[in-house]
């Protein structure tokens, strides 16, 4: 996946921190039948190689969106007997994995954020550099546009979510330009936006800041796709269908996201025995030994290679105990 950066151009396919996350699932791959979940399939770069490596490995893969199931498929053809594409949100992994009849996995892989397949298509609405409808929908046959979240969120919501999840300064001010601008002509296209944004926001602001549109886009980006909620909901389930000695690797791009993992991850490599306990008590140790010391990132060397490299943030687990039902 990719980060909020708007670079279209011969960086879009290349897998973020691919040696990094081939090194960290390797000790629970290697030389065995092994289940990797790709919960956020995308073009299949990490899949792809992954399978190339474990000849062995079985690959669930899931997108929302139809078209990067339809590429990624192309690209795994070779592997095409090892793998199950199917079209989904992670937040559905627990349940995908009821259908395929699998109880534990060796491996979860979540790669969040914008797919270089949608931010690289102009059609789509992602990005700020190109005209298009304003739509940004991953999954593009279902769902509210961004152009339905302009048009019709109140203000004090829209406030929220550009704050919140766009981190934007002058969340208020777009908010009350965007209800202005709406009860003349409805939003429709990107460039409308873009327009109203380098009015609203201070130029002062824009000299230091970066893109006056990079936040608003992926406010609007994260709110469409309800990419926050899903996580809450697929980061838990996707734990609990580790086996011992199953790891999970989670490269997020946005400070909410990472916040997120660090939590569920602290939580569950945490003993929950009494602090004034001298012993260990039965079925309360930790869950989980975390991998990485803190959130590990891209080299200087991959983020020349690959830009969207540049806010990626890396976390990884291995499951150690079993925890009854």
């Amino acid at each position: 996946m990719s980060t909020t950066e708007d670079e279209p151009g011969p960086h879009s396919h290349v897998p973020v921190m691919l040696p990094r996350v081939l090194e960290l699932f390797e000790p629970a791959l290697r030389d065995r039948s092994a289940v990797l979940v790709d919960a956020t399939l995308g073009l299949g770069g990490h899949s792809a190689a992954l399978l190339a490596a474990h000849p062995r490995l079985t690959l669930v893969g899931l997108d929302r969106d139809p078209q990067a199931l339809e590429l990624a498929g192309r690209r795994l053809t070779a592997h095409s007997g090892r793998t199950h594409l199917v079209h989904a949100v992670y937040d559905r992994i627990a349940e995908v994995l009821a259908e395929l009849g699998l109880p534990r996995v060796d491996g979860v892989l979540f790669d969040l954020g914008v797919s270089s397949l949608q931010l690289d298509a102009a059609e789509r609405g992602f990005s700020y550099s190109r005209d298009a409808d304003l739509d940004m929908r991953m999954d593009p046959t279902t769902g509210p546009t961004a152009a339905e979240v302009l048009n019709t969120y109140p203000v004090p919501e829209l406030t929220r979510i550009l704050r919140e999840y766009g981190e934007e300064r002058f969340a208020g001010r777009i908010a009350s330009a965007v209800a202005r601008r709406r009860q003349q002509e409805p939003f429709t296209r990107s460039a409308d936006l873009v327009e109203l944004l380098y009015a609203a926001v201070p130029a002062a602001s824009r000299r230091t800041g970066g893109h006056p549109a990079k936040r608003t886009f992926q406010a609007l980006r994260i709110e469409v796709n309800r990419e926050l909620e899903a996580l809450r909901t697929a980061l838990p389930a996707a734990l609990d269908s580790l086996a011992v000695g199953g790891r999970v690797v989670v490269l997020a791009y946005h400070s909410l996201e990472d916040r997120m993992v660090k939590r569920e991850f602290t939580a569950r490599a945490t003993s929950r025995t009494p602090v004034d306990l001298p012993v260990e008590l039965p079925g309360h140790g930790p869950e989980l030994r975390l991998l990485t010391r803190g959130a590990e990132v891209a080299t200087d060397d991959e983020i020349e290679e690959n830009p969207r490299a540049a806010s990626v943030r890396c976390r990884a687990a291995e499951r150690i105990r079993e925890v009854a039902a």
